[in-house]
């Protein structure tokens, strides 16, 4: 009997992690290995203030600085890295990105003046951000609408585990030298840029035959019809952005107001460490099972609930009082955290045209790159002039309005399959043919209840 249990719980385990990782195809999983490898070597954003503080002898205002500028070469890199994605393609943004992070990390390891301290952390913080429009619009073109939230959800998985990893591993390195971090970062981001020149085709989809070619790629007819006027025209596909802006609002809280009201609550930063490293290993740990649990259910009533408990997870922290309690409310977010990520990006795909995914994907990290900028400064003021218990019940507010949203923008949501790129297991010829609709999106009926297979 035992023996006969222990099989069969070995073939369960099998089953298991073959629906979680099974049928995808090999050019995801090598673009999934260099997430992961660019994520493990992620240590100067980990540190950089430490460095500028403690190495270098630096302001904490110009620290700031220096990250603000940081995030803004994100902002800006996000619209860029999405229109290149589109016209150029998706491999040469990726390397173009991922040579100009390396260069440009290194450099600034050795920067001493300020003013080039600053503008070297700007073109890091735009190289580094700028290969993610197209990473994103690959993994849309490579992987089969059906399996979008599962390959989704693997490469957060990816993001998690790489990030935990490099942010344990900065502080060990940087005792030993703080410019063998630059290097080495910049050593692992290439290494990334030579996993996408040898294993990842390009994905783009190309001009049906007959349709004449446009400048820098794509079609004449193809670059009017989707163009940056034309994702900002997108009503609906605005106020998704618009509520992605909200929710990385609040998750921002998590790294900006989080600590700022332990700290003012008489915790140290070990206890504040302690309490949103259960974020990381929550992450690691249940994301895939969280994900092979949603991925058949109502992408609206999973975005609604998310915000939710997004924002009422956030809420609770005004009544928390130990270290546990705050834990506590780091666990009730994350699980939203975890049912959010790979359904919103999936979403963002399904709105988005075939041949404008890469602009779409940019306006889409925008957001985040945006709400990176504006959480610190939104919860500074609050705390300051009304004190923590005022923004932790704003998040509340933040919620409530982000899941009304999603409820309202998702309920009419047009049903049928219009004509979409289509995609094999194999490398993507530069010949591929796609409908000839410009514009054309893919549209699956939303589930009539909670047990209809998710669309992408």
């Amino acid at each position: 009997m035992a023996i006969t249990g222990g099989t069969g719980m070995r073939h369960r385990v099998r089953v298991a992690v073959g629906e979680s990782v099974g049928g995808l195809p090999r050019e995801f999983w090598w673009l999934w290995t260099s997430t992961l490898v660019n994520r493990l070597g992620s240590f100067v954003v980990t540190f950089m203030s430490l460095y500028l503080v403690v190495e270098r002898g630096y302001s904490a205002s110009f620290a700031g600085l220096v990250a603000a500028l940081y995030g803004l070469g994100g902002v800006i890199s996000s619209i860029v890295g999405g229109v290149l994605a589109d016209r150029v393609g998706r491999r040469p943004t990726l390397l173009i990105a991922q040579v100009a992070t390396a260069a440009s990390v290194a450099v600034l390891g050795f920067m001493t003046h300020p003013v080039g301290i600053a503008a070297m952390a700007f073109l890091v913080g735009a190289a580094s951000n700028g290969s993610r429009p197209a990473t994103q619009a690959m993994m849309a073109d490579l992987v089969p609408p059906k399996d979008r939230v599962r390959a989704f959800s693997l490469n957060y998985w990816a993001l998690n585990f790489g990030f935990a990893v490099s942010a344990a591993g900065a502080g060990f390195i940087a005792d030993i030298s703080y410019h063998a971090c630059f290097l080495l970062e910049a050593a692992m981001t290439l290494i990334c840029a030579v996993l996408v020149f040898l294993r990842i085709p390009e994905t783009r989809p190309q001009p049906a035959p007959g349709e004449e070619a446009g400048a820098l790629g794509g079609t004449k007819s193809d670059e009017r019809a989707v163009g940056l006027r034309t994702v900002l025209g997108d009503g609906r596909f605005m106020g998704v952005v618009g509520l992605c802006f909200l929710m990385a609002l609040m998750f921002q809280q998590g790294s900006v107001g989080l600590p700022v009201s332990m700290g003012n609550s008489g915790f140290t930063p070990a206890d504040y460490g302690l309490a949103i490293a259960v974020n990381g290993v929550l992450i690691v740990l249940l994301q895939i099972p969280v994900t092979r649990y949603i991925e058949h259910r109502d992408p609206r009533r999973l975005l609604v609930l998310s915000a939710l408990v997004t924002g009422y997870g956030f809420a609770l922290t005004a009544f928390a009082g130990s270290i546990g309690a705050f834990a506590l409310t780091v666990c009730v977010w994350t699980l939203a955290e975890m049912i959010n990520a790979p359904t919103q990006s999936s979403l963002v795909v399904r709105l988005s045209p075939v041949h404008g995914r890469g602009r779409y994907q940019g306006v889409y990290t925008m957001s985040w790159s945006v709400a990176g900028l504006v959480a610190p400064l939104g919860s500074g003021l609050v705390i300051d002039h009304f004190g923590s218990d005022w923004l932790w019940l704003g998040c509340a507010v933040l919620g409530t309005l982000t899941a009304a949203g999603y409820w309202l923008l998702m309920r009419d949501l047009p049903s049928g399959t219009e004509p979409v790129a289509p995609r094999t297991t194999e490398p993507v010829a530069p010949r591929t043919k796609v409908a000839p609709s410009p514009v054309a999106r893919e549209v699956t009926p939303l589930p009539a209840d909670s047990g209809s297979r998710m669309p992408c």
